[in-house]
């Protein structure tokens, strides 16, 4: 009886855990690119991404960590294309930079039912 007992709670405590891994985005996102938006091997500012025949979902609601750091801003994520759906690439800190704004990615409506995915990145102000 009481081994009974044990395994039932050992299975009731994996059945109700409430832990959850979400990976960074993966490299590869963008055809072998690695996906971190404002980083040199991802594409540049306004660049062409993705073309996708369906709109992006919602933007996700991103729980915001613990600013890093003093000044540090926070670049929203944005819906990607990889393996034809959309897969969300989610925010991060980065450092500001004097006398630039960050643009962040986004999703333009084209013809014929396509959306295309512009990059976002640093802009001079």
């Amino acid at each position: 009886m009481r081994k009974l007992k044990l395994t039932v709670a050992a299975l009731a405590t994996l059945a109700l855990s409430a832990c959850v891994v979400a990976p960074y985005p993966r490299p590869g996102l963008y055809g072998g690119q690695q996906a971190y938006p404002g980083y040199p091997a991802s594409p540049g500012y306004d660049d062409e991404i993705a073309v996708a025949n369906m709109a992006p979902p919602q933007p996700y609601a991103e729980v915001i960590p613990v600013i890093p750091f003093a000044g540090a801003i926070w670049l929203s994520g944005y819906w990607g294309w990889s393996g034809g759906r959309h897969a969300w690439v989610g925010g991060r800190w980065d450092r500001p930079r004097p006398g630039y704004g960050w643009t962040p990615h986004r999703w333009v409506h084209g013809g014929g039912g396509q959306w295309h995915l512009r990059g976002g990145g640093w802009v001079r102000r």
